[in-house]
């Protein structure tokens, strides 16, 4: 194999004016990428309809989510045995009506779906119960337990037409700004072999984080290499950059070896 290039002479050489310029310019591409952060967790936050920024409000935005209650599904497969099926029938209407808080112990219905529950399910579904067994029974003792487990969860992805101006904007912009981070890291004295690297980070996750926006869309695995690839790219940029503002003022003489 060749070896690599030769580092240059490095940026401390340039004008004072230059050096002043394009640190200041690094500084505010430091700001953009720690705004980027804020924003995706505020754009993304609560997307899984559930409280805080998780993995789940990533799938959600670029697959979509269809989670039925975990109440629910225990209901259609017969879950309490005993529980009569007109009993049945009504929980599985009140999980569907939209007003399960409201209807959860309403005087309106024939049978509150808070009488059902007590009668058919606390015997078994308590915290003490579950401790006894070792296993991971939901406590279904007060309404805060059950509201975990009732709502049903359907999040639609985000629509093609606006994901397409999405890749429009992002694509254009961050390759631009990856291609010149590229360039100022190449007029640097540091390593070749180091500089190299973070930059076919930063390419590959580049392509990895916008490429996952589609892919994501047939399998909800691909969020994994959104969150990985967008990381990957932020903090190879983010060092490059860091290399960049070190070389613009680190004293010449402290000259890297090139290989």
């Amino acid at each position: 194999m060749g070896s690599l290039p030769i580092a240059g002479a490095g940026l401390s050489s340039q004008p004072m004016g230059i050096r002043i310029g394009v640190s200041a310019l690094i500084v505010v591409l430091y700001i953009g990428l720690l705004a980027s952060v804020t924003h995706m967790v505020s754009h993304f936050e609560n997307r899984d309809e559930l409280p805080g920024f998780t993995f789940d409000d990533v799938t959600g935005a670029y697959h979509g989510i269809d989670s039925p209650g975990l109440l629910g599904t225990a209901l259609e497969r017969g879950h309490p045995e005993t529980l009569p099926s007109a009993q049945k029938e009504l929980l599985l209407q009140w999980l569907t009506s939209g007003r399960i808080v409201e209807d959860y112990d309403s005087l309106d219905l024939e049978i509150p779906p808070a009488e059902i529950i007590d009668q058919s399910c606390i015997e078994c579904h308590t915290r003490a119960a579950g401790a006894e067994t070792g296993s991971a029974i939901p406590p279904l003792e007060y309404f805060d337990d059950i509201k975990e487990i009732a709502f049903s969860r359907k999040v639609l992805p985000t629509p093609v037409a606006v994901l397409a101006a999405s890749t429009h904007a992002h694509a254009l912009a961050l390759s631009i700004q990856g291609l010149v981070v590229i360039a100022l890291a190449s007029m640097t004295r540091w390593r070749r072999g180091s500089i190299s690297l973070l930059i076919a980070i930063m390419g590959l996750g580049l392509v990895g984080d916008v490429g996952g926006w589609w892919l994501a869309r047939f399998s909800p695995s691909w969020t994994v290499c959104i969150m990985v690839s967008g990381a990957g790219y932020s903090l190879a940029q983010g060092i490059l950059l860091a290399s960049v503002l070190a070389d613009l003022w680190w004293p010449r003489g402290s000259t890297s070896d090139s290989r």
